[in-house]
């Protein structure tokens, strides 16, 4: 497993713990040594995950957030005006991934919760030899939302299909794009 997808792993575990788990437990269950765990954990503390270390091991403390993955399609020229739409009623995009057929799940953590997010990722991929990720897939790519709420997260939904962004999964598409990307 690698480590992206392991420490995916690592907060499913943690997020579905009814109690504290420790570092061992989890070396024990992801077959890597208790030194690597220690090392995930503060990657994932550095990605603004809150994980406290308690004397019984680690929890991960979650605000009540809801989150819905939308699969989308556009230019490059429609990003700003999609990931827009996301933040002005009231989303977070949390990262962005493509699903593709020989590759699997490829996916990048974005955090854009404002418009100056927005600016501020357009203007990084305009000044630079980057091209965006959905380029890979002729424009279909997907981005998980974090919201306060389902109504919100239906909002948002609503007007991603006013603007014609919204796409339909395929049938060779995963249903649990999180349960994919843990088995690479």
């Amino acid at each position: 497993m690698k480590g992206q997808a392991r420490r995916d792993k690592i907060l499913e575990i943690l997020r579905h713990s009814d109690r504290a788990v420790s570092g061992s437990a989890l070396a024990d269950k992801l077959n890597v040594s208790r030194q690597v765990i220690v090392q995930d954990m503060a990657l994932l503390r550095a990605s603004n995950h809150q994980i406290i270390s308690t004397n019984m091991g680690y929890v991960l403390v979650e605000d009540s957030e809801i989150s819905r993955v939308f699969k989308v399609i556009h230019n490059d020229d429609e990003v700003r005006d999609e990931l827009n739409i996301i933040v002005d009623y009231g989303g977070t995009v949390r990262d962005v991934f493509i699903f593709h057929r020989a590759y699997g799940t490829v996916r990048a953590d974005m955090d854009i919760r404002s418009r100056a997010d927005v600016i501020r990722f357009c203007e990084d991929i305009e000044h630079s030899s980057s091209r965006l990720l959905l380029n890979v897939t002729n424009g279909y790519h997907y981005h998980t939302v974090i919201a306060d709420s389902e109504d919100t997260l239906d909002l948002i939904q609503s007007k991603l299909q006013e603007a014609g962004f919204l796409a339909t999964l395929k049938d060779y598409e995963p249903v649990n794009f999180w349960q994919d990307a843990d088995s690479e």
